[in-house]
């Protein structure tokens, strides 16, 4: 298994980047909040999860071990491929779903596109037992004022959504801040929170 890349980012995509390794590109999906902190140009180092299909070999990276642990232990549930796994790492924190998890929190788990209560259920019931106890996080960074809107929009598209309905949503998430501007990647979260309650 490819456990991890290092190199210079070529190329980053609202689902992703190309990582330069020993000569070779690597296309490496991420989820979006991952993405938006990789910058042309600059080297990068990710923890990775290689997943093997029939048809295809597809790199999935993560900025740390943990959320690829996670990554890798979602995808032991029934129905959870490795798409609906990132889904959930767009959407919250890795703290975030082994607390939902170990907790049996079905509406945290449902906050995520293409979880339903039966599918948070399940996830609860077939993953409570292999989810450990959870130290608690102090707060994250700050994002940079400047940066948030496009980083969000660029994520929001690369999940699937339109641009329109991406445009929409950072102005809604703009809208509710106040003098503090959250990280990147609770900005993502309420975006997607709010797209989830458009008609």
């Amino acid at each position: 298994m490819i456990a991890s890349v290092r190199g210079r980012v070529t190329e980053v995509t609202g689902d992703g980047a190309v990582v330069e390794v020993g000569g070779v590109g690597l296309r490496v999906h991420c989820s979006p909040a991952t993405a938006a902190e990789l910058t042309p140009g600059t080297d990068a180092e990710l923890a990775t999860s290689l997943v093997v299909r029939e048809e295809s070999l597809t790199l999935y990276g993560f900025a740390d071990r943990d959320a690829r642990e996670l990554f890798e232990l979602l995808q032991t549930a029934s129905g959870v491929g490795p798409r609906l796994a990132l889904a959930v790492l767009a959407v919250h924190r890795p703290d975030v779903v082994r607390k939902a998890i170990g907790n049996g929190e079905v509406g945290v788990l449902t906050q995520v596109p293409g979880i339903g209560r039966k599918g948070a259920e399940r996830l609860v019931l077939e993953l409570r037992d292999k989810v450990g106890p959870q130290p608690v996080d102090g707060p994250a960074p700050a994002a940079a004022p400047a940066a948030w809107r496009d980083q969000v929009r660029t994520g929001l598209i690369g999940l699937g959504w339109s641009s329109g309905q991406a445009d929409q949503a950072v102005k809604q998430v703009a809208e509710q801040l106040g003098a503090e501007v959250p990280p990147v990647p609770e900005l993502l979260r309420q975006a997607i929170r709010l797209l989830g309650k458009m008609p």
